[in-house]
């Protein structure tokens, strides 16, 4: 099954800032470019780290006001989260303000694979790096829902062709495949009951695809036969046993 990859969305022109670019630059390029944040990278083209909107504001909410008074207990200073509040505070540089370390992806990993980084992480865009972590692109949420824009006429020529003839070996006609606003329905009748799982989690793994309604029915029962059983020799076997 093939996915689309980050690198088949990403932009590949990239703002981006050095160790040393001084504070006000960085907010520059984020205001000019309209951008929410940006890598910085090393002389090399390595990215270091990121920074986004959020570490300028915490830079300007945690910089102390002139003439206030300093508070009289500093146990919450010791946190962790805190300490790097401090340090942002009187960061004159990007990478004194920078996040670290800084969550990234590769071209060749999978838009799903991105989204999950994305989600996991609370970031709104990743820096796209090579085998050797320097930066050859950007890649933002926006650009991830680009997936979900495929025509429907699109995904379902692949579920026939991906999950019905590559992966069942069936002809293209055997198996009904309906496809609305991302929807996809699958009905017929399946030689085996050990089948329909694979069709419909071949399916889901498909991109764009936004859900699968299951409509199969099957000839065969062979959901009470041991593996090893030579009834349950078929092209479903191997990919249901390593589920």
């Amino acid at each position: 099954m093939k996915h689309s990859k980050i690198g088949s969305v990403m932009a590949g022109e990239v703002v981006s800032a050095g160790y040393g670019t001084p504070f006000k630059d960085v907010a520059r390029l984020l205001s000019e470019h309209r951008i929410s944040g940006l890598p910085v990278i090393d002389v090399d083209d390595k990215v270091i780290g990121v920074i986004s909107e959020t570490d300028l504001l915490v830079r300007e909410a945690e910089a102390p006001a002139p003439y206030r008074p300093q508070p009289r207990f500093r146990m919450s200073w010791a946190r962790p989260s805190a300490r790097k509040s401090r340090a942002k505070a009187t960061a004159r540089t990007a990478g004194q303000l920078m996040s670290t370390p800084p969550v990234c992806v590769h071209a060749e990993n999978t838009i799903a694979e991105g989204a999950r980084r994305m989600a996991e992480h609370k970031v709104e865009r990743l820096p796209v790096i090579d085998d050797e972590d320097r930066l050859v692109g950007i890649v933002t949420r926006r650009d991830l829902l680009q997936v979900f824009l495929r025509p429907d006429a699109e995904i379902r020529r692949e579920v026939i062709a991906q999950v019905l003839v590559h992966t069942l070996w069936l002809a293209p006609q055997s198996i009904e495949v309906e496809v609305e606003n991302g929807v996809v329905t699958l009905a017929g009748s399946l030689e085996r009951r050990s089948e329909v799982p694979v069709a419909m989690h071949m399916t889901r793994e498909i991109d764009g695809v936004v859900a699968v309604l299951d409509r199969l029915t099957y000839r065969v029962d062979d959901s009470h036969l041991r593996p090893t059983e030579q009834a349950l020799r078929g092209v479903a076997d191997d990919w249901l046993r390593k589920l």
